[in-house]
């Protein structure tokens, strides 16, 4: 029981703790349409984007809210995203968060040669580097768990997914990497676990998840 509690402590989350302490807005995805036209620029009118940016479409609405408001105020540094947010309110942020949130998300692919290896990492970590199963917070599927605000990282890009991790990595010993994670580090303890080759991995394996 201890072993399973620490499993789920450290799993591959990009968490929203303390996010539920915040009162949310309820989102109206067909106002959020229309408030996201100025993001459809480097994240597809759909959420849909070309690399290197990230997919919003069916992204976690929770998960989503707490990232937008997170980079307007500051707490998680995007140099592309800087000043988009500025003047928008807490309800701006939560329609468009809805709009992605209901919008279906392309497929990706893995590369074959690093199938094994991310398979691995995803559904069974690196026990002896303490490193949890990715599958615990991003379920098998990859698609996360949306009340938690896990996000699905399923058909990502995987450029992407392995910047945020080596972000995380960063931020473990670096507060100029990514540090939203909430004061327990789920995900700056597991990729500050996890070699540049298994990062390559599983950000791949995800990409092709369905």
């Amino acid at each position: 029981m201890k072993k399973l509690a620490i499993l789920f402590s450290l799993t591959l989350g990009w968490t929203s703790i303390g996010f539920a302490a915040t009162a949310n807005p309820v989102g109206d995805a067909a106002a959020g349409k229309g408030k996201s036209v100025a993001c459809g620029a480097c994240h597809g009118a759909d959420g849909n984007s070309a690399a290197p940016f990230p997919k919003l479409a069916a992204q976690g609405e929770k998960y989503l809210l707490k990232q937008l408001r997170d980079i307007r105020d500051g707490i998680r540094a995007v140099p592309t995203m800087a000043g988009q947010l500025d003047n928008m309110t807490e309800q701006d942020l939560a329609d468009i968060s809805a709009y992605f949130a209901s919008q279906v998300r392309s497929g990706g692919q893995t590369n074959p040669e690093l199938l094994a290896l991310g398979e691995k990492i995803y559904r069974a970590g690196v026990p002896d580097r303490k490193v949890a199963a990715c599958i615990a917070c991003h379920s098998p599927t990859g698609k996360g768990n949306a009340p938690a605000g896990f996000p699905s990282l399923a058909g990502q890009h995987p450029l992407y997914i392995a910047d945020q991790l080596r972000a995380y990595r960063k931020g473990y010993e670096d507060p100029a990497g990514r540090t939203n994670d909430g004061d327990a580090m789920i995900m700056r303890t597991t990729a500050f676990g996890l070699s540049d080759r298994e990062i390559e991995a599983v950000s791949s394996y995800v990409a092709g998840l369905k």
